[in-house]
């Protein structure tokens, strides 16, 4: 049995992305080394730092199997691919035996060379694209399609014999033609089935969506054309056990992206949107902040994930970076002056997001925990190399929720 002692709340805070190399505009800083966090300082002062990688060591995780491993589930047993947490996550329903996708509007040409795949990064319009997608009939599959925010959308192909084995058509670079999927499985006409819909349906989506009104007039002001729907990370719906009912807690999800929301459904959370979350560098973090402190109201854990680190990351954008971990830094004294410093927080990365690089890396993410239980270490400062020398020392993502739960008082004992 778990404790007699009260139960105290926790947070579990990522910053999307956060960890980094050193950067030679920053004066060969991190990002988050350059970032003035006082917050986050005196945290680390009164708590435990350390080293996490949220998936393994070396190993360049999504933040989709970043957050599957941080919240206990090892994404080896339990990851099904990207495509049903996006779905979900934005309120397609995927049922039993459907197969899903993560997508993108992008921007090709006539001969379906992709010129961007973010379309310009298209933030309107993409209601009325998607709506032109929704209820294709190919054979006997319905493709249910709907967009999420910015170029981001979801696909969802409703029918009997699908497979999900099936290669990616999405090329993941600009200037490289769409690629033709195909089942990765032999002998499986199940999978061959959804490469062949799959094929069809992107081919559809450029007829559809090239003369477009939307994109008619995005032409007209000299805006990449969303013209093709890319989809990607395909998977079939998992079965993931609660995680109220795994960890003795009562959670909420509070994050930006549908991916992540959707995961937060799987899990049996209760996902709480917050108007002016833009999972981008302009997100309100005000508004987060206020959200995570109403929900904990109704809820002794909550997740909360801010996406705009990783945005920078991407765009190799230093500065972006060092200023939005500075909002964070600032949300996190919200939060706390709210709670009265009556909380347990956790503050890491879900991977790392260099801006040297763009993209994610395997390297490992500083983390950080305070609250009333949580015993001090000699770090004095919150950064990539000031934690290393923590008494957290190098952790796994799967040890998080140990840790948490242990601070929280709900774990129970192993052993008599």
């Amino acid at each position: 049995m778990a404790g007699s002692s009260e139960i105290c709340p926790a947070l579990l805070l990522i910053g999307d992305g956060l960890g980094d190399r050193r950067v030679p505009e920053l004066g060969g800083l991190t990002p988050l080394e350059a970032a003035h966090t006082p917050t986050l300082d005196a945290l680390a002062a009164e708590g435990e730092s350390g080293l996490m990688d949220p998936i393994g060591v070396g190993i360049r995780g999504g933040s989709d199997t970043g957050h599957l491993a941080i919240l206990g589930y090892d994404p080896y047993k339990y990851y099904p691919g990207r495509g049903p947490f996006e779905a979900l996550g934005i309120g397609v329903d995927v049922q039993r035996g459907d197969v899903a996708f993560r997508c993108n509007f992008s921007t090709v040409d006539a001969n379906l060379t992709v010129l961007d795949r973010r379309a310009g990064r298209i933030t309107e319009g993409t209601t009325e694209l998607a709506a032109a997608l929704n209820g294709l009939q190919i054979e006997d599959v319905t493709c249910h399609f709907k967009e999420s925010i910015a170029h981001r959308a979801a696909l969802v192909f409703h029918g009997p014999g699908l497979g999900d084995q099936v290669s990616d058509v999405d090329p993941h670079a600009d200037g490289a033609t769409i690629w033709e999927a195909h089942s990765t499985a032999e002998n499986d006409a199940a999978s061959e089935k959804t490469a062949r819909i799959l094929n069809a349906f992107v081919r559809k989506s450029y007829e559809i969506l090239d003369g477009h009104p939307v994109n008619q007039a995005r032409r007209a002001q000299g805006l990449a054309p969303a013209n093709i729907a890319l989809p990607r990370g395909i998977g079939k719906s998992p079965d993931l056990h609660p995680l109220n009912e795994a960890h003795g807690i009562k959670s909420a999800c509070i994050v930006e992206v549908g991916l992540v929301k959707g995961l937060g459904r799987y899990l049996g959370m209760t996902v709480i949107d917050v108007e002016g979350a833009t999972a981008s560098l302009d997100t309100d973090t005000e508004a987060i902040g206020r959200a995570v402190v109403e929900a904990f109201r109704d809820h002794n854990f909550v997740l909360c994930n801010v996406k705009g680190p990783d945005v920078a990351g991407h765009d190799k954008n230093a500065q972006g970076k060092v200023q939005i971990i500075e909002k964070i830094d600032r949300m996190i004294a919200q939060i706390l002056e709210a709670m009265d410093g009556k909380l347990i927080l956790m503050y890491s990365g879900d991977h790392s997001t260099p801006v040297t690089y763009g993209d994610h890396t395997g390297e490992p993410c500083p983390i950080l925990f305070w609250g009333p239980t949580v015993r001090r270490d000699l770090v004095t400062s919150f950064g990539e190399t000031a934690a290393s020398a923590g008494g957290v020392g190098r952790i796994r993502g799967l040890d998080v929720m140990k840790i948490l739960t242990s601070y929280m008082g709900v774990q129970e004992k192993f052993g008599a």
